[in-house]
């Protein structure tokens, strides 16, 4: 029984933000578990050596799409050829996202509209299209990134803690919604995890100060991620809905230094 709970053969899935980081690794360990993988992203290029990487030394079928879900045509598009070239979608991990810091009075409606647009509207917006499906087939593995950024926030932070925040409360309405045909719906929640995002907005005193606030003492690694939602993608986690699961290092146990 144990083997079986985690064993996604013959499901399909499809990764948005699956070309590198959380994605391509939680990818990866779909396919290892069993699954037939498309992922998304913005770069072909990317891409094309992501889907190589997945597939490699597995019999499962690994497809790409390039696609820039800020935009919703794309997103349809997306939707389209993920059941067409892959019958049906059994696990949608919406993962996409960026962020943009600006403060209260620096945020721009542009920007704000730019992340409403990539981190919630099309995580939505693709749930929509994808769904169908899932509850013709009665069965179903909805995932949204959220973040720690969701429960605690800092400075400059208010529109990206918006979006995961608004990720939680639409997981918790949705779950109800689709819950009795079969598919559940969570949040995977990371805390500091070793991406290009964080890297790349942080200096060095900034992430020392994060490692040193989870209780591990360190950055998360992508694979890190690939168990918590493995749990949340397949019959291990079948009584699993409507929850946000905090894979953050014990970051958020910490009150005061």
């Amino acid at each position: 029984m144990l083997n079986s709970l985690f064993n996604l053969t013959g499901r399909t899935a499809l990764v948005t933000g699956g070309s590198k980081g959380i994605g391509k690794a939680v990818a990866r360990g779909y396919a290892e578990a069993g699954a037939d993988v498309m992922i998304s992203a913005r770069h072909a290029d990317q891409l094309q050596a992501a889907a190589s990487d997945i597939g490699h030394g597995l019999s499962v079928r690994v497809a790409y799409v390039v696609a820039d879900l800020s935009d919703r045509a794309q997103v349809d598009r997306l939707a389209a050829q993920a059941l067409e070239r892959l019958g049906h979608v059994d696990i949608l991990f919406n993962n996409a996202g960026s962020n943009r810091p600006q403060t209260l009075l620096d945020t721009t409606d542009d920007v704000w509209d730019e992340l409403l647009e990539l981190n919630l509207t099309s995580c939505q917006r693709l749930s929509r299209l994808l769904v169908p499906s899932m509850i013709q087939r009665r069965w179903g593995r909805i995932l949204y990134t959220s973040s720690v950024m969701a429960f605690a926030s800092n400075p400059g932070r208010g529109l990206y803690s918006a979006t995961k925040a608004a990720l939680v409360g639409m997981t918790r309405a949705q779950a109800l919604e689709l819950g009795p045909h079969g598919i559940t719906v969570n949040c995977l929640a990371p805390g500091p995890v070793l991406t290009d995002l964080p890297m790349s907005l942080l200096n060095e005193s900034q992430k020392e100060q994060f490692a040193q606030r989870t209780a591990v003492k360190r950055w998360g690694r992508v694979e890190d991620m690939v168990g918590p939602a493995l749990l949340l993608s397949s019959d291990a986690g079948a009584f699993i809905t409507g929850n946000t699961l905090l894979a953050d290092g014990g970051l958020l146990c910490r009150t005061f230094d």
